[in-house]
């Protein structure tokens, strides 16, 4: 988890390749309400990401209930979002908190070419961030080697 620009999905793949696991960007589970939102500009509000959450949390009870492990990269920012996406899954899962400043994830969503995450949305996702207390924190700014051994490290993965 993590706002735009802190690597989740190329962590997320990288992880997923190396554990031969599935894996899921977040971003595809959004209405496409949601996305065109985004790309004229607009930080959605909680109501807007209610079904993308509970349409995350559905795919994560699927995935449990025939036993697939899986990598999912998903901002979910607050911890109102965290507890629907983990309802009743929290034994399930492992928490990463990709963490870094908004100068580096500024560098990075600028550098984006055709996604819907724009770069004065960056700003609105810092300002409702709330910081997990129960995840693994690991520093955005690491070369992504270095991020998923860390990963696997703590998890024992």
């Amino acid at each position: 988890m993590g706002v735009a620009g802190a690597g989740k999905t190329t962590i997320g793949r990288c992880l997923a390749d190396e554990l031969d696991w599935q894996f899921s960007d977040g971003d595809d589970f959004h209405p496409a309400a949601n996305i065109e939102k985004m790309r004229q500009g607009h930080a959605l509000t909680d109501a807007d990401r209610q079904p993308w959450l509970e349409r995350i949390h559905a795919a994560i009870v699927d995935r449990i209930s025939r036993d697939q492990p899986a990598v999912l990269a998903c901002s979910i920012l607050k911890a109102r979002y965290r507890a629907i996406v983990e309802a009743g899954c929290d034994k399930h899962l492992r928490l990463v908190y990709l963490k870094g400043s908004m100068k580096l994830f500024r560098e990075r969503v600028a550098y984006r070419v055709d996604h819907f995450m724009r770069l004065e949305l960056l700003e609105s996702q810092f300002a409702i961030l709330e910081e997990p207390a129960d995840a693994l924190v690991i520093d955005a700014a690491l070369p992504p080697a270095e991020i998923i051994r860390q990963i696997r490290s703590a998890f024992k993965i």
